[in-house]
């Protein structure tokens, strides 16, 4: 009895994903082929919680300690770990990574009353082969949980929101920027 799957399953040539051969099955991508360039990424994530919250991180008075430090480490050390996270991302030689979180301190619009944003943005360099768009959203997606992590204790209701790539430069795409 054949496979369901195999029967069923759209083949490279008909979906344009290069993350399945031609059989519909899951493969990393060969870039042994491609020459080494300059890849840029960033990304950004926003980390919504009460007003409490925010002034208790700025004034360091969260139990568990510094959690702009210790979120902007995690960053940088989820950026390194990604290939290990997610099946299909090759192992890259990261030359840059930098992880800032920063207050939205826009008009009250766009904050509810009592709530404030923290805005993380990720920043990743290397030279290879392959980009650095997935490395910045995990760097961005730690650090937000590290936040999480490290307050919820104190606001169990804050939300992670809106990760997303920002800005792609490198590779045969081109430039991204959504900036």
């Amino acid at each position: 009895m054949e496979n369901e799957f195999n029967n069923a399953a759209p083949t490279h040539a008909t979906t344009g994903l290069t993350h399945f051969d031609e059989s519909g099955r899951p493969q990393m991508v060969d870039v042994s082929d491609k020459a080494d360039s300059r890849r840029e990424a960033v990304a950004q994530a926003v980390v919504v919680m009460e007003e409490n919250t925010r002034v208790q991180i700025e004034q360091r008075t969260v139990h568990k300690g510094d959690v702009l430090a210790i979120a902007e480490l995690a960053g940088i050390m989820g950026a390194k770990r990604t290939s290990e996270l997610i099946p299909l991302c090759h192992p890259v030689p990261l030359t840059k990574v930098n992880v800032v979180c920063t207050w939205d301190r826009g008009n009250d619009s766009q904050n509810p009353p009592g709530q404030a944003s923290l805005i993380i943005t990720a920043s990743v360099l290397t030279t290879y082969r392959t980009g650095v768009e997935m490395e910045a959203l995990t760097a961005c997606s730690t650090a937000a949980l590290t936040v999480y992590d490290m307050c919820k204790a104190v606001d169990r209701g804050m939300a992670i929101q809106d990760i997303r790539l920002l800005y792609k430069a490198g590779g045969k795409s081109g430039t991204f920027d959504r900036r």
